[in-house]
């Protein structure tokens, strides 16, 4: 089949205030137009992705995986946010670009993709969503076969490969057409979904020089921050989230997530993103930002740092309670352990200084029975979370193989304890209602224990203070 991605009779995507187009203007665009080829590299995951497509079809002998990599999102009317694959389809084909169906079946494995329109048409110049003069050019089936190491075939072939018999699992929810075109199981495409994560979940050498990278392009953000504290202190939180961004794109793909610049009383807002506040003197900042880099593997980091440039007396007793329910969770990591004992070792910590706060009407030990958790009211959330391609990576994997599992040598994980005391919380003292502190790494688990990703970017109080000196000058 040619790479002509609509019949001839179909009406591009345009809009109502586009001007018409006469016969004599459509007849004209379609002439005179030379072709040249797409220079694509080869992509360094196209092997990689041969080998994880060859597990994961073991793991479903004889049948028919679909995994599709998903279309635009809108984002207001007319307009869609940047696309960005489905994080399974691009895992196991290397692919990243949008509307592609991936197809394994008995051991063979065919990319089912959209290629860039034919002149012989109009939707190369008229098309708002898919025309070349719109939003560039598209590859070729033939581009992508050659960068993937992949047989390609047309997208219009898919339906017909669908309907034959067989049986067939979707990873469901990314593709509206595709989950049209297989009748939903729930038990067979949620097991797919398991597998599909649990392959994930030790990540190889090369995923672990991405995540490297994806933690030094990071740390340069977090550097180009502090550099332009004067804007922040100006601008607020919306300066510091456009810097950040900034280098991500200049050196990734994007943000692997939106940045949370929690100022002040922000920071004890988990999932703070609006980042419209200002940034004030005295009080703290709660910066989680993370590059996704452009082979998507993202990193996610957090610090907490002093407006000021310096923590007041308080501000640092709280914020090396934190530090060192860090460091315990982080010396708990090893493999052979399991999942929770760098949340369970962080709490640990954490209770006992509440305890000493005065803050628990129980002891720390009855505070940290799991029929009790009192303590969890200023820690909130858990300490660990699986990193790759996603920021929550490995999301669907069976408990038992992640949150009830243990620990193995390649699996990274964050470990990113925090105390949040609600600036309404009666049950505290007035001087600690506001203050949000959290610190953040990614720990790879090594054969004897971990390595921290993202050292680079100081932990203790004095060297974070140290740090912010050197860049602001």
């Amino acid at each position: 089949m040619s790479d002509q991605t609509t019949p001839e009779s179909a009406e591009p995507k345009t809009e109502s205030h586009d001007p018409a187009v006469p016969a004599a203007y459509a007849a004209f665009m379609r002439e005179g137009w030379g072709d040249r080829e797409l220079d694509l590299p080869v992509q360094p995951v196209a092997a990689r992705a041969a080998e994880r497509r060859a597990r994961l079809a073991d793991a479903f002998p004889g049948e028919r995986l679909v995994l599709p990599a998903g279309g635009f999102k809108v984002r207001a009317y007319d307009t869609d946010y940047r696309f960005r694959p489905d994080t399974a389809h691009t895992y196991f084909s290397g692919n990243q670009t949008s509307d592609a169906v991936l197809v394994v079946a008995d051991g063979e494995s065919v990319l089912y993709a959209r290629p860039r329109s034919s002149r012989e048409t109009d939707e190369f110049f008229r098309d708002r969503q898919y025309g070349e003069l719109w939003v560039g050019r598209r590859p070729s089936l033939k581009e992508i076969s050659d960068s993937l190491g992949l047989e390609v075939r047309h997208i219009d072939d898919l339906p017909g490969t669908l309907a034959a018999g067989g049986k067939t699992r979707v990873h469901r929810g990314v593709s509206a057409l595709v989950d049209g075109l297989v009748a939903p199981d729930e038990t067979r495409d949620t097991e797919l979904a398991r597998v599909a994560s649990e392959l994930r979940l030790v990540k190889d050498a090369w995923e672990v020089e991405q995540l490297q990278e994806a933690c030094d392009v990071t740390t340069l953000g977090f550097e180009d921050s502090v550099r332009e504290w004067d804007r922040v202190l100006e601008h607020g939180e919306r300066w510091i989230e456009g810097t950040f961004f900034r280098r991500a794109r200049a050196m990734g793909n994007d943000i692997g997530y939106d940045s949370i610049v929690g100022g002040g009383s922000h920071a004890t807002t988990l999932h703070w993103i609006d980042n419209t506040g200002p940034i004030t003197p005295g009080t703290l900042v709660l910066l989680d930002m993370g590059v996704e880099n452009r082979s998507l593997y993202t990193a996610d980091v957090t610090r907490t740092l002093p407006v000021d440039g310096r923590f007041t007396d308080l501000q640092r007793e709280l914020y090396d309670v934190v530090l060192r329910a860090q460091q315990a969770g982080i010396d708990a990591v090893r493999p052979g352990v399991p999942f929770r004992a760098a949340h369970n070792a962080a709490m640990e910590v954490l209770a006992h200084a509440l305890a000493d706060l005065g803050l628990l009407r129980v002891t720390a030990e009855e505070a940290l029975d799991p029929d009790s958790r009192v303590y969890a009211r200023w820690t909130l959330h858990g300490t660990s979370h699986m990193l790759g391609m996603d920021v929550h990576d490995c999301g669907q994997a069976a408990p038992e193989s992640y949150a009830e599992g243990t620990l193995a040598e390649g699996m990274v994980l964050t470990v990113e304890p925090g105390l949040y005391f609600q600036e309404d919380d009666l049950l505290v003292p007035e001087e600690l209602r506001g203050i949000g502190i959290r610190i953040e790494d990614d720990i790879l688990v090594t054969a004897t224990g971990y390595e921290n990703l993202s050292a680079a970017l100081p932990r203790t109080s004095t060297d974070v203070e140290a740090w912010m000196d050197a860049h602001r000058r």
